[in-house]
């Protein structure tokens, strides 16, 4: 067996919170929503995509914050994307340099850690 490639992300979300996920993650991050099957559809979530970058948002009613684990972006303006999401009061930090990237850090509506990033030149 060989892996060949990651199909998928998922990050869970509260339940009922798609419209608040829209927000955050289509508006300010710029996915575009996914038709779910419609199996998986009253389970509540969102499936999103990014250009080849899949990202499922699972609705759980046990719901906790991914505090360290974490999905990582490449940006194509992270400076854009720092200042929107700074605007719209959610945490920028940890901006740093690593590895012939620029990255910062942020957090969803509902605690989950997310890494934003774009390569030096």
């Amino acid at each position: 067996m060989a892996i060949l490639v990651l199909d998928h992300v998922q990050i869970a979300i509260p339940e009922n919170q798609e419209d608040a996920a829209r927000k955050f993650y289509i508006d300010l991050l710029g996915f575009e929503e996914v038709d779910k099957p419609l199996v998986l559809k009253e389970r509540g979530g969102l499936w999103l995509r990014a250009g080849t970058v899949n990202l499922h948002l699972g609705a759980d009613e046990r719901f906790q914050p991914a505090l360290k684990a974490h999905p990582a972006f490449l940006c194509d303006d992270l400076s854009s994307s720092k200042k929107a999401l700074a605007a719209g009061g959610y945490p920028v930090q940890h901006d740093a340099h690593l590895n012939g990237y620029d990255r910062f850090f942020t957090a969803d509506p509902w605690g989950n850690r997310i890494e934003l990033m774009s390569r030096t030149t």
